[in-house]
């Protein structure tokens, strides 16, 4: 869960810190008071697009932190953290996002840096941001498969995956085929192209690593001298009278002829002895070496010109000679392809179709899969429905299945909606008010909560247009989804606001001729007050403080049965 947030420089928001909570957190306040810039600094966290207005008026940066505690080593973070090769310790994850004035994005997880599309990575599985915004995608049948697919992820994710690796590979067969089957004069000059380099490669007679071997060769060329003279100088040191050998040999004699006398001398003289003899053997080995030790110029000409030979060869085909006999054998593949292309395009027809016939039997599979999904989560969302006095209300997803292999199999889905007897089915876009879009919204998060393993819901004003017995079955559900997630809810309702764990208030105050948002945690106290001024809209009556009372009391019981 998101377990604090510091805000520097933010919009109007100067400087601010706020803890939070687990289970359900309301913000409120008055309208500007910066409520939704706290949600807009969140969605920067997780990756949401920056911009320059953000940063406070004559201020060189904004600055965001974050930080969230993990509970439980399976989190999908942490897979997301060893993919960018980051660490989690603790199971406290730190997420940074700093935007300058010259709209520079600086972004961080646990203190390192990080490209935006991999804070955005961490960000998916932090947080999950709703509002009247972002609630619109649900008219968007593009979402509609993704969603049902969500709901019995296990099951449909092992067919889709098998699924999947079937269409990828038909994919590529498709596009290769297409290749070989179109653009002929093109085809003609990559084979008149691939020839020449085949037989100019081939010409060159190249040998396995001969690149390595002829530089190594050119180096003793080039060093003779040196290597002749420190061989000489070596050999003359150890053989000869009174050089290394022979004097060794005398300490070996030495040792040897008392050795009777003393365990320690007897050991160390069979030492000697073997050393000598190892010694001898190199110093043998060095005199035939140099015996054999000859220049050869015409050699060293031979193997610069060798080696320019090669050199120029690289900078056509490859940085080694492995590497461009590497591609000798692909191009030489390439052209038995090309010189038949018919044969290998009738194989790559029969290859396709097998690969089509089992990619269709997999989506079959997907299909009744989803038919079965589908089944369920309808019956599920019509009975949360009803909670939320949509009695009438009849949903239902279409998953219609179409002739064409898709990313996704051959499934098209669309939910629909009818929220009045009589009426038929339509599609979402075409049916939901902005309050009932707000309600199925709502059910759709309850249900695909605990699919998603996001730490914090974030709910912002997602309850506008709905009043009355609709709103207080509202503040129920966001009180439900709370139990099984961290939620954030920006509210204007006090039906809603009543059923906080914790209750902050956003305001702002003028300091110095500049605009300041302040949070404020509420207490009991605090707490009906702020429900009667919501309840009012300015001035606070008894009987609003009543009311706001009852609420709270209301609203304290209503938890216990949940």
């Amino acid at each position: 869960m998101l377990t604090q947030i510091n805000i520097h420089n933010f919009a109007i928001i100067e400087d601010v810190s706020v803890t939070f909570s687990e289970g359900l957190t309301v913000l409120t306040g008055e309208t500007g008071a910066g409520k939704s810039i706290i949600i807009d600094a969140i969605q920067l966290l997780a990756g949401g697009r920056g911009s320059v207005e953000f940063v406070r008026h004559e201020t060189d940066k904004a600055e965001i932190e974050g930080l969230f505690i993990i509970d439980g080593k399976y989190h999908p973070i942490f897979e997301v953290a060893k993919m960018y090769g980051l660490e989690i310790l603790d199971g406290q994850v730190v997420l940074q996002r700093t935007i300058t004035s010259s709209g520079k994005s600086i972004c961080r997880v646990n203190g390192k840096l990080v490209t935006l599309a991999i804070l955005r990575e961490f960000g998916k599985t932090l947080i999950d941001i709703h509002s009247q915004h972002e609630t619109q995608s649900l008219m968007d049948s593009e979402n509609h498969i993704d969603l049902l697919d969500l709901y019995d992820e296990a099951k449909i994710n092992q067919a889709k995956k098998e699924y999947r690796t079937l269409y990828h590979k038909l994919d590529k067969l498709r596009k290769r085929y297409q290749q070989w089957n179109e653009n002929e004069q093109e085809m003609a000059q990559r084979l008149d192209l691939i020839q020449f380099q085949l037989k100019e490669l081939e010409e060159a007679d190249l040998q396995p690593d001969e690149d390595k071997m002829l530089e190594e060769e050119r180096n003793k060329l080039a060093n003779h001298e040196h290597i002749y003279k420190g061989l000489q100088d070596a050999y003359r040191a150890l053989y000869g009278e009174q050089k290394g050998m022979d004097l060794i040999n005398e300490a070996q004699m030495a040792l040897l002829n008392n050795s009777e006398y003393d365990d320690f001398i007897s050991e160390k003289a069979d030492q000697l002895a073997n050393q000598y003899y190892l010694l001898e053997e190199t110093t043998f080995a060095i005199r035939d070496y140099l015996d054999n030790l000859e220049f050869e110029p015409q050699r060293l000409n031979e193997i610069e010109a060798r080696l320019d030979e090669i050199n120029r060869l690289k900078r056509k085909y490859g940085p080694s000679v492995n590497e461009m006999l590497h591609y000798m054998g692909k191009i030489a593949e390439e052209i038995e392809e090309i010189t038949n292309k018919d044969s290998h395009l009738a194989l790559l027809a029969e290859e396709m179709k097998e690969i089509e016939k089992d990619a269709e039997v997999e989506a079959m599979e997907l299909h009744a899969l989803r038919q079965q999904s589908a089944a369920a989560l309808v019956k599920e969302v019509e009975q949360e429905l009803r909670s939320l006095y949509l009695e009438k209300a009849r949903f239902s997803i279409h998953v219609e299945t179409g002739k064409k292999l898709q990313e996704n199999g051959l499934d098209h889905v669309v939910f629909l909606i009818s929220t009045n007897p009589g009426e038929p089915l339509k599609e979402l876009a075409k049916v939901a008010s902005g309050g009932e879009l707000s309600r199925i919204m709502l059910v759709l998060k309850k249900i695909f909560a605990k699919h998603q393993g996001v730490t914090s819901l974030i709910f912002d004003e997602v309850d506008t247009g709905v009043s009355g017995r609709v709103a207080q079955a509202i503040a129920e559900k966001i009180y439900q989804i709370s139990r099984d997630s961290q939620v954030l809810c920006i509210t204007h309702l006090p039906q809603v606001a009543s059923m906080a764990d914790t209750h902050k208030l956003i305001g702002k105050a003028e300091k110095d001729d500049r605009t300041k948002t302040y949070v404020l945690e509420l207490t009991r106290q605090q707490k009906t007050d702020e429900l009667a001024r919501m309840i009012t809209g300015s001035k606070l009556t008894g009987t609003a403080i009543n009311h706001a009372k009852e609420m709270l009391d209301l609203a304290a019981a209503y938890k216990i049965t949940v």
